[in-house]
């Protein structure tokens, strides 16, 4: 350092002008936001590491100037980059694919021995290039830490999976000279609802074991209360008892002092209640006597004559009954001996007594008629019969001829014809 800056104020002594370019271009002023990197022919050894030389020197904070020809500065800015993370369809352990989205905070490395790393491999990378190789770093860490978790432990405890990925994270990135400051997961999801079905499950969960602590709160208290009102009610026995008791005591006190008035009271009145009912026994006594005679006089010996007056009533009827029945026996008798001596023809004598009997009844409530003639029918004859004779009794009642005088007339050997014309009405 000493030599270049006697090198540069040998080049300043030639001219104030020469001077003034000489700062403007060789003179550098390091951000507290950057780092300064002198590359040049000289090297200088690595801090943290003997024995290991680079070609450059660092300047961070304050500033620096360039050995003309001989070095080179670059700049490397050390300010924080914002990196979107989105990882679609990475697969978790089990097969289920997510969707993950964070945001990840990094810069390039300002300390040794980081810094060399990123002094290789970023220096004369833009900003977008460091962004890209630094989210595509973290892209593939990230899918590696979920094929290791379930959407289970991924999504229950976001902060602990940022850890995890931030810790495999560390060392990828190191490699690159880029320190990783902060990662948060912001969204994790799928495209199947798994997590949505783990979500309303865990929210089924969560509403169970609200409503049971509910239950068992209400239920709590009102065991609570039904224990207060025990103990309430316990304490008000105790309290009705320990009055009841000391009002039997009293009562106890009352009774004892008044028991002996009591019992000499109470045994005066009981003596004169059996002074009292001896001598109405003794009355008693003497009434029963007296109602046993008048009842022997008044009902008894009546009723005795009454009952035996009915039965020798009723052993003359029976007499009489009895021999009622001899005399009806007797006839019965008698009747079936003249049945059994009629034969055959007891049946037709026993019903030609009744027959007339019945005659007789019936021939009083028949008014007298006069029959003019009565034809007598064969009943085998059948209805032809009966149509012929009301046929002939018909032509006799319209024409005057008599069919049954004519067919005797035949039979006699007479003219029918003449007893027919004689028959005949004289208008004929």
């Amino acid at each position: 350092m000493i030599e270049a800056i006697v090198l540069l104020l040998g080049f300043l002594s030639a001219g104030t002008a020469a001077s003034a370019l000489v700062i403007r271009n060789f003179y550098h002023i390091c951000q507290p936001s950057e780092v300064l990197i002198f590359a040049g022919s000289r090297r200088r050894t690595q801090e943290g590491e003997e024995g290991k030389e680079v070609g450059y020197r660092l300047v961070k904070g304050g500033s620096s100037i360039q050995v003309p020809v001989i070095e080179r500065t670059f700049r490397m800015n050390l300010t924080n980059m914002i990196i979107d993370l989105k990882v679609v369809n990475a697969y978790s352990k089990g097969g289920i694919p997510l969707t993950v989205q964070g945001v990840a905070n990094i810069k390039i490395a300002g300390e040794e021995p980081t810094i060399h790393n990123a002094i290789e491999r970023l220096l004369g990378k833009s900003r977008k290039e460091i962004e890209q190789l630094a989210k595509e770093t973290l892209e593939g860490t990230l899918r590696g830490v979920l094929a290791s978790l379930t959407p289970e432990e991924a999504n229950a405890d976001q902060i602990a999976f940022a850890k995890i990925l931030l810790e495999e994270a560390e060392d990828d990135l190191e490699q690159l000279g880029i320190v990783l400051d902060s990662l948060q997961i912001q969204n994790i999801s799928d495209d199947v609802d798994y997590l949505d079905s783990i979500g309303r499950k865990q929210q089924a969960e969560l509403l169970r074991d609200a409503r049971i602590a509910e239950a068992k709160a209400k239920a709590e208290s009102v065991i609570n209360a039904s224990e207060n009102k025990r103990l309430v009610a316990l304490r008000r026995i105790e309290r009705d008892l320990e009055i009841s008791k000391a009002e039997a005591e009293r009562r106890v006190r009352d009774a004892l002092t008044k028991r002996v008035a009591i019992i000499a009271e109470a045994e005066s009145l009981v003596g004169a209640e059996i002074a009292k009912t001896q001598a109405q026994v003794a009355v008693q006594t003497e009434r029963i006597k007296q109602v046993e005679h008048q009842l022997q006089a008044d009902v008894i010996a009546p009723a005795e004559a009454e009952s035996k007056r009915a039965i020798s009533k009723a052993k003359a009827d029976a007499a009489s009954i009895v021999e009622d029945g001899k005399a009806q026996v007797e006839g019965i008798k008698s009747l079936a001996q003249s049945w059994k001596a009629a034969g055959s023809n007891a049946k037709d004598i026993f019903l030609l007594q009744k027959l007339d009997v019945l005659l007789q009844a019936m021939a009083t409530s028949i008014p007298d008629v006069e029959v003019q003639n009565l034809t007598v029918i064969d009943s085998q004859s059948g209805s032809n019969a009966t149509k012929m004779a009301a046929f002939v009794e018909q032509l006799r009642q319209t024409t005057g001829i008599d069919v049954n005088q004519l067919a005797q007339r035949f039979v006699d050997g007479k003219s029918p014809l003449a007893s027919e014309k004689s028959a005949l009405p004289h208008d004929v």
